[in-house]
């Protein structure tokens, strides 16, 4: 990692910073419920069992790591929601520094076990978690019926959800987010 890049617990006036890099790094339209907003990113910072870290360069964020204590219906499972590092500067170990910064946060915070998701197409994110730990768990498939009635612009268009929707079904059970994961980038 870069002598100057620091690792630091992320705050609001990070806030601007890591939004924006979210959507300079994140393909929202990559998957149907990916939501990338400054809702999505409020609240982990609101959440109880936080876990945001920014790597930072100089006055710069060039990467994040958004994270907490909560995972459906599971009080001891964590969620490492989004890992981003900036173009620029990957490579060099800054999302392998924030992991774990992150979790080991969650594990101080009490987390048995700590989930992620990766797009089945992100091998680079996929190499990045088994390096840090993780292992290959639960693979869910998301399967679409469109409507028959309705004129459809081409067999790769997206449902869109609006932000924050991804979060709410997580919390539902409804489904277990699948990579962002992401979000390493997603």
């Amino acid at each position: 990692m870069h002598p100057d890049i620091a690792i630091v617990p992320m705050g609001l006036g990070h806030l601007r910073q890591v939004i924006d890099l979210g959507y300079q790094v994140f393909d929202t339209h990559a998957k149907p419920y990916t939501s990338w907003s400054l809702t999505s990113v409020a609240e982990h910072l609101d959440s109880a069992g936080k876990s945001c870290w920014v790597a930072v360069d100089s006055d710069r964020v060039v990467g994040f790591v958004l994270a907490s204590m909560e995972f459906e219906l599971r009080e001891d499972w964590a969620y490492l929601e989004w890992i981003a590092v900036s173009p620029d500067v990957q490579g060099h170990g800054i999302a392998s520094k924030l992991m774990t910064a992150c979790c080991d946060l969650l594990f101080r915070h009490g987390a048995a076990r700590i989930v992620t998701d990766v797009e089945n197409h992100n091998t680079a994110s996929a190499t990045m978690m088994r390096r840090n730990g993780f292992t290959e768990g639960t693979t869910v498939t998301l399967f679409v019926r469109p409507n028959p009635d309705e004129t459809i612009a081409g067999d790769d268009e997206q449902v869109t959800l609006g932000p924050g929707t991804k979060r709410d079904l997580i919390r539902r059970g409804r489904i277990t987010g699948d990579g962002r994961h992401g979000r390493l980038p997603r």
